[in-house]
């Protein structure tokens, strides 16, 4: 191999000088915005909007304790700091911020402005846009949240008529559309968000280019992790088996990189892309190719995970039963090394039920007979593949099922509530988009198909918003979930929201199912022009 010249050399050195002097520029830009922010801990509105941009900016896992502290400080003043006040903006994004931070404040601290006669006093447009931007953080029976929903949103709506410059237009639809809660910000942020900040802030220019650089560096990292989960596809040999089923490992890849945000779950993501790709597998066997005496004994076999059985198994299901083994195998030992308990009879069983609940769904669509709706959502709940994903990134973040004390009812699978209503959320919206994706020609069912059959008369749009109206109320279960206290760390309660929020881009069904947003999305968190 021909050694590079001096002049090669020269210019490498160069090239990593640079990278060294923009390394510590990094370093030193973060350390002084950390230095500011503790410095700013009891400005009441100030450290609201640098939380806020932070976070919008996706960047918050380089200040975590100093975003802490503030929201800390907030909530401990924050009977005080909204008396008197009228202005609809600070009281929204503070209410907003300290309940995404699992704080439980009142609801009642909007009731000011609600109007007796006429509604919701009207406010800026900016105060409109956070006041619906805080409704996104109701629970159930918080009516004054239901209001300032509806009237932000028709107020919001009715100023799109009127002559707004391009800007204004943008900023308005993207928080209708793409309300913080309930969307994937960190692809939001720098086209929507940053372009409505005051420029002049002292901190903006500095935490921007601390962004713009974070940015790269997470692009880096997820162009690694894609390498790592593309060698280990093809060492698996399953889509070689499996050519019927969906071969998407990008694809499943931004479940991996939407749960787990922070940078330093790098090992996690990588791990977590491991059971999604077998669920997605899986789940085409039952839809798409195994007959119904293949799917028994595959269920059967993975029910007793009787490796002598699995003999009798057709080859590519016997390909199927070894990779959920050895995947299996080694999510326990690695927890066992890590947290010192060993899950695997779980997943074992998590497994099981998956399989179990594809079975049941199989058989009501050979039969032709579908279930009512409650029986199918409860079914769907399983095959959604959550409960199954999220028990795996359970363990994974040092979760001991053992040691806590939970009252589920879910198939006497004891996970965290919030688990299931994510499922629940997923399957809604994955049967508004027809249950088919651009790539699966399978069928198997909807939820929409069952409640009209159980509801005559009813029409195709209104079942379509009673579905819209199940998963708002799912939504307000999994914020009350959110709130503390509860037995469960904040970071597996932020991966189970960051799961909803995915739900609506990755189910975002477009004109011929061409999920140019989830693309998209893609692009700007790799850098890498592939179609997922």
């Amino acid at each position: 191999m021909p050694r590079p010249n001096q002049t090669q050399t020269s210019s490498i050195d160069k090239e990593q000088t640079h990278l060294d002097d923009l390394g510590i520029k990094h370093e030193e830009k973060i350390k002084s915005l950390t230095e500011f922010l503790n410095e700013v801990v009891n400005e009441p509105v100030e450290s609201l909007i640098i939380v806020d941009t932070i976070q919008r900016l996706g960047v918050e896992s380089l200040f975590r304790e100093q975003i802490k502290a503030i929201l800390r400080w907030q909530y401990t003043h924050f009977s005080s700091l909204n008396h008197g006040k009228d202005d609809v903006y600070e009281i929204a994004l503070r209410f907003r911020l300290l309940r995404q931070e699992g704080y439980y404040v009142p609801a009642a601290v909007f009731e000011r402005f609600n109007d007796k006669i006429n509604g919701f006093v009207e406010g800026n447009i900016k105060g409109m846009m956070e006041l619906y931007e805080a409704s996104q953080m109701s629970i159930e029976g918080e009516d004054i949240l239901d209001k300032a929903e509806d009237f932000s949103s028709k107020f919001l709506n009715a100023l799109l008529t009127c002559d707004l410059d391009h800007e204004q237009a943008r900023m308005i639809e993207s928080t209708l559309r793409y309300p913080y809660r309930k969307s994937i910000a960190r692809s939001l942020a720098p086209q929507i968000f940053v372009d409505d900040m005051p420029a002049t802030s002292s901190w903006m220019e500095d935490l921007l280019e601390v962004a713009n650089r974070e940015r790269r560096i997470v692009q880096s990292v997820h162009q690694k992790e894609i390498h790592l989960i593309n060698e280990w596809w093809k060492e698996l040999g399953l889509g070689a088996e499996t050519k019927f089923a969906r071969d998407q490992p990008l694809k499943w890849y931004m479940w991996s990189m939407a749960i787990l945000t922070d940078p330093s779950f790098s090992e996690l993501r990588v791990e977590l892309i491991k059971p999604i790709s077998l669920v997605y597998v899986i789940d085409d066997v039952f839809d798409v190719h195994g007959t119904i005496d293949e799917l028994i004994l595959f269920t059967e076999v993975i029910g007793r995970w009787d490796n002598a059985g699995a003999e009798q198994l057709p080859e590519y299901m016997k390909v199927c039963f070894k990779a959920l083994g050895d995947i299996t195998d080694d999510f326990g030992n690695i927890i066992f090394k890590k947290h010192g308990w060993n899950p695997t009879g779980f997943l074992k069983q998590m497994w099981a039920n998956l399989c179990n609940a594809f079975l049941v769904e199989f058989q009501w669509n050979a039969s032709g007979k579908l279930p009512n709706a409650d029986d199918y959502l409860k079914n769907g709940t399983i095959t959604s593949g959550v409960p199954l994903v999220l028990a795996h990134l359970f363990f994974l973040t040092g979760q001991d099922i053992a040691n806590q004390s939970m009252d589920s009812k879910k198939e006497e699978v004891p996970l965290p509530n919030a688990v299931f209503l994510v499922a629940q959320i997923l399957r809604l919206w994955d049967d508004l988009g027809c249950a088919q994706d651009e790539n699966q020609n399978g069928y198997d069912g909807s939820y929409v198909e069952c409640y009209l059959r159980e509801n005559h008369g009813c029409s195709h749009q209104s079942a379509r918003e009673h579905v819209m109206e199940l998963i708002s109320k799912l939504w307000k279960q999994l914020n009350k979930e959110c709130l503390s206290p509860c037995p469960f760390s904040a970071p597996f309660h932020e991966a189970c929201v960051n799961a909803a929020k995915m739900v609506s881009l990755m189910y975002n069904y477009e004109d011929k199912h061409g999920l140019g947003l989830l693309q998209e999305h893609m692009k700007s968190l790799t850098c890498d022009h592939a179609t997922p």
